[in-house]
């Protein structure tokens, strides 16, 4: 049975509703500074913490509900004599239910205020009393959670209690909570990259019809402290987004942010499957598209500048899964909302703003930083140097195969790729991909060195007259000996990009 009650809330949504509900059910309420005085102001009968504990608010509010007569409460385990006892002998009466929500560090955090104010909404009572409450869920029913009032409410109409299951879950809840909120403040105040403990704090955003297949289950999450493409983003139009959706909105997006000019990016299946730079929006988008007329049907496409109506006609003659772009004119929406299916989504956050990036393995996590790098060096390493043309079409390669899978090959002509070899096991193999797709491309783009020559001598008879590549292996040197035999420049840049 709940006879007594201790309400403490930062977010009042509701607390006035329940507290008239507890109320009526014979239930005292005990409550703590700001709830205290809108309890009371609102006419709700409510005792005072300090008249329990016999002390007053001490530290500007930091020290209220951290007392024996609290805790003591909360902690007694009613079928235990020894504990009932002790309470008894010092006055002190048990507390049935715990209500309480904490300071908004997960919002204050990311906004501008000092170091010493955000420290101010680190929450110490609050996650004490909810964790003494949490650890005896058996005897006091805990409330973290706001949206949990009406099903409390409907149990203790039905049957006159919180049901242990309820109870259970209620307390798990708030570890759950708790866990987050000491994770977010140790990612604030930790300057370790990578920490003894990894803690990551995320929230569910909303769960997803299904994972990468129907019979698998997902939901999506974002942080809780860090910003991003992915959590500051607005759905305008569509179906909801899912599992592969999101996946491959991330690649796209982050694509066409490593440029400055106009970019556009085209995503199937985790794959870029076109890219191209130029001058406006319908430019970039008409050359993505022609990189792979095919494989781009019911693709992902990116783009970082302003959609405007030429382009969104342009994009509306196919099918596709979703369009992403920073804003769209009024009558570019106009159209893409004439498809309703079609996923139209605008994204703020351009570069990229996470620190690390983790791989799940059975048992283990990998993780690394974001390979933000593109080049070390541009460094000419044969006889013939690259024109203007190509050193630009070299940038445009090397920033799109950075986000193909490995091995990687991107053959580039005038600010688009013409062709994309991913995935494969040798290089060779995805040499030849690039280049039977790419058919007319002049510059290509490796992410990793060339074990042999046979790389450089298939690109001649594709007649690529241009090479970028890290450099590294041991036969490094009859690469450049086969690009001087067949007059291709080649450049290396010092730094690999791998991506598996």
């Amino acid at each position: 049975m709940i006879n007594r009650a201790l309400i403490s809330v930062y977010k009042k949504d509701n607390i006035l509703e329940f507290s008239k509900f507890l109320i009526e059910k014979n239930v005292e309420i005990i409550s703590t500074g700001g709830t205290y005085r809108y309890l009371k102001e609102n006419g709700i009968p409510v005792t005072e913490v300090s008249e329990i504990t016999k002390f007053k608010e001490m530290l500007d509010g930091r020290v209220k509900t951290l007392h024996p007569n609290i805790h003591g409460g909360i902690l007694a385990v009613r079928d235990n004599a020894e504990h009932m006892r002790t309470i008894e002998e010092n006055d002190i009466k048990p507390i049935d239910m715990v209500i309480v929500n904490l300071y908004p560090f997960f919002e204050e955090v990311k906004t501008d205020k000092s170091f010493e104010e955000k420290v101010e909404f680190i929450d110490i009572g609050g996650p004490t009393m909810l964790r003494s409450a949490a650890k005896s869920f058996k005897d006091v029913v805990v409330i973290s959670d706001t949206d949990d009032y009406e099903k409390i409410k409907e149990e203790i109409n039905e049957s006159g209690d919180v049901s242990f299951e309820t109870r259970k879950n209620l307390a798990g809840k708030v570890f759950n909570l708790c866990s987050a909120y000491d994770a977010a403040i140790s990612e604030f105040l930790l300057n370790e990259e990578f920490p003894h403990y990894l803690n990551m704090s995320y929230e569910k955003m909303f769960d997803l019809r299904y994972g990468e297949n129907p019979h698998q289950k997902a939901a999506y999450y974002v942080s809780t402290v860090q910003d991003g493409a992915m959590k500051d983003f607005k759905q305008l139009n569509g179906k909801e987004l899912s599992f592969n959706n999101i996946r491959d909105m991330d690649i796209a997006w982050k694509i066409v942010n490593e440029f400055d000019e106009p970019a556009c990016s085209a995503i199937k299946h985790s794959t870029p499957c076109g890219a191209a730079v130029g001058k406006t929006p319908f430019e970039v988008y008409q050359k993505a598209y022609e990189c792979d007329p095919v494989s781009i049907f019911g693709g992902i496409v990116a783009v970082n500048k302003e959609v405007d109506e030429e382009t969104a006609a342009e994009m509306a003659k196919i099918f596709l899964e979703i369009v992403i772009a920073p804003s769209y004119t009024e009558k570019a929406l106009e159209i893409l909302k004439g498809k309703k299916n079609l996923r139209v989504i605008e994204a703020k956050t351009g570069k990229v703003q996470d620190k690390l990036e983790y791989v799940k393995v059975d048992g283990g996590l990998l993780v690394q930083d974001v390979n933000k790098e593109m080049m070390k060096e541009f460094n000419i390493v044969t006889k013939k140097a690259p024109d203007e043309t190509e050193i630009g079409d070299m940038i445009l390669g090397m920033k799109v195969v950075k986000h193909v899978k490995s091995n990687a090959i991107v053959v580039v002509k005038d600010g688009m790729a013409k062709g994309i070899g991913t995935g494969e096991t040798n290089r060779i193999w995805a040499t030849m991909q690039a280049l039977e797709r790419a058919k007319d491309g002049s510059v290509l783009a490796s992410d990793a060195f060339f074990p042999f020559r046979d790389c450089v001598d298939e690109a001649a008879k594709a007649g690529i007259t241009a090479i970028i590549q890290p450099g590294g292996s041991m036969r490094d040197q009859e690469s450049v000996d086969a690009c001087n035999e067949h007059g291709i420049s080649m450049v290396f840049t010092g730094i690999r990009h791998f991506k598996h």
